[in-house]
């Protein structure tokens, strides 16, 4: 790897969200579609943790890559694997959580943005 790359392997919501405004940094949302749906960041790439291996192709080799999911457990795992192949990747520590509870734009497809689904659960499941 070269470039201007993060050299820790983990980053707050906050700091997540300042590189993904100012261009500098690709995030990579692998959470479940159901998730997806729920809410999003607005610029995100959205690659299921299940697909990444037949859609690896979709990845940015010359970018830094943030890594989200519900609360950091799903992207901890993508970055480890990530990092491992020399992708310059880092965890957003957290996940959609923390990037809404940091003010994080959320949007969904097909309506106003609203909270994001409780993790492993689709909207209207039963707790």
């Amino acid at each position: 790897m070269s470039g201007p790359y993060l050299s820790e392997d983990e980053v707050s919501a906050a700091r997540a969200r300042e590189l993904v405004e100012a261009g500098a940094a690709w995030l990579l949302d692998v959470r479940e579609a159901f998730e997806w749906e729920s809410g999003h960041a607005p610029d995100a790439h959205h690659i299921p943790m299940a697909e990444l291996g037949e859609r690896q192709h979709e990845l940015p080799e010359d970018q830094q890559i943030l890594v989200i999911c519900a609360v950091g457990g799903r992207s901890r795992r993508v970055t480890d694997a990530l990092l491992q192949a020399d992708y310059p990747a880092a965890n957003v520590a957290g996940g959609m959580l923390a990037w809404q509870a940091a003010g994080g734009a959320v949007s969904a497809p097909d309506g106003p943005p609203g909270p994001v689904s409780d993790p492993g659960r689709p909207p209207g499941a039963s707790a």
